[in-house]
């Protein structure tokens, strides 16, 4: 990519060969001297961040972009003699993939405490799988990445596995009363653990495109019990049912067989063919169409187009550089505090730490992942 030369003007692009690199920066081995009029070549599916002088400068959509820095070829050179012919205009190009990463695997790594209203305190562990995508570039970089060369989905699956797991336990203590009423139930907590994660992930520029629970299971021998109360339900459906078998069978005793057989031959032979027709009939549903790609104020929630800095209709800043932790607000560069609430900028959410176990938690937990308590 020739980010190193003194004469010529540099072609920035770049290609993941793995498949799992969310972020790669030139030069990889730190900043360089990116000189002006470098060609800046980002692909669709990736977007460019330039930081000149230490600071992040823009957000490059997909095309060819002439980058504008200080570096004259040979001149810069010369002027930089008393820092060692090492210009102090340092600058360095991020290339972002905005790609969804699919098939992450979350799950338990001890069972998570469960206050069952049947069963009691039971501990339980969960699995599934989730996707993730960069939504914003620079508010990625500033809080996840920093000044490493590269970021993949190795780096930050284990973490978001544990912010996963903890927001689970929290969901599940709201919405589910007992795990004998959960079979049924698995695409709802999914959409909402999605819903109660988008917080957590947008701090990072992150977003959750999709979220599944594959399983929720308890230990052998709460699954004894349940399948236990299973048997009695079975058997207590087979009492009934030969009471209905020995009802039938004394009513079609007292009845004449010959006209009784004739009667309920014909009445078959005229429902047979709606039966049928009802089971080959195509059944219907709502569609599930594709994905809304617009692009919707965070602000305000009306449409804004992707190359915008600002939004049209609410001036609410699109290009976020950092968030306010206790409102969510895009804060400006070198914010002290926030234009909402008036927190500082650089405020951090404390951690909860339970009262009966003295476990540590995340912010906003309403309920312990060690003691399974509400804190």
């Amino acid at each position: 990519m020739g980010t190193d030369n003194v004469v010529f003007l540099e072609v920035i692009e770049w290609f993941d060969e793995t498949g799992k690199e969310l972020i790669h920066r030139i030069p990889e081995k730190g900043s360089g001297e990116i000189k002006w009029g470098a060609q800046f070549i980002i692909r669709e599916s990736q977007a460019g961040v330039l930081f000149y002088k230490g600071k992040a400068c823009d957000v490059f959509g997909p095309g060819r972009h002439t980058l504008q820095t200080g570096n004259i070829p040979i001149l810069t050179k010369i002027l930089a003699i008393p820092w060692a012919m090492t210009s102090p205009l340092r600058a360095e190009a991020y290339i972002i993939n905005m790609k969804v990463f699919p098939n992450l695997k979350w799950g338990t790594r001890e069972p998570v405490a469960f206050k069952d209203s049947e069963l009691g305190l039971i501990r339980i562990r969960a699995y599934g799988v989730f996707n993730i995508q960069v939504v914003q570039p620079i508010l990625f970089i500033n809080t996840l990445v920093g000044t490493m060369g590269t970021f993949d989905t190795g780096e930050i699956e284990d973490y978001l596995k544990r912010v996963i797991v903890s927001r689970f336990n929290d969901h599940l203590g709201e919405h589910l009363d007992s795990i004998l009423n959960l079979p049924g139930t698995y695409e709802d907590l999914s959409a909402g653990l999605q819903k109660k994660l988008a917080d957590d992930l947008g701090h990072f520029g992150l977003a959750l495109t999709n979220l599944y629970i594959t399983s929720i299971t308890p230990p052998p021998e709460v699954q004894e019990a349940i399948d236990d109360r299973g048997r009695l339900n079975v058997i207590q459906d087979l009492d009934r049912l030969v009471k209905l078998k020995a009802a039938m069978a004394m009513e079609k005793a007292a009845e004449n067989q010959g006209e009784a057989g004739a009667g309920m031959g014909m009445g078959m032979g005229f429902m047979m063919p709606a039966m049928f027709a009802d089971a080959f009939r195509p059944r219907t549903g709502p569609s599930e169409g594709a994905p809304s790609q617009d692009i919707r104020c965070p602000d305000c929630g009306l449409p804004v187009s992707r190359e915008a800095k600002f939004c049209p209709h609410c001036g609410h800043q699109q290009v976020v550089f950092d968030q306010c932790v206790n409102c969510g607000k895009n804060l400006p560069p070198h914010a002290r505090f926030c234009p909402r609430c008036g927190h500082l900028a650089d405020e951090k959410p404390a951690v909860r730490t339970c009262p009966h176990c003295n476990a540590e938690n995340l912010p906003g937990s309403s309920f312990c992942n060690q003691c399974g308590e509400r804190l």
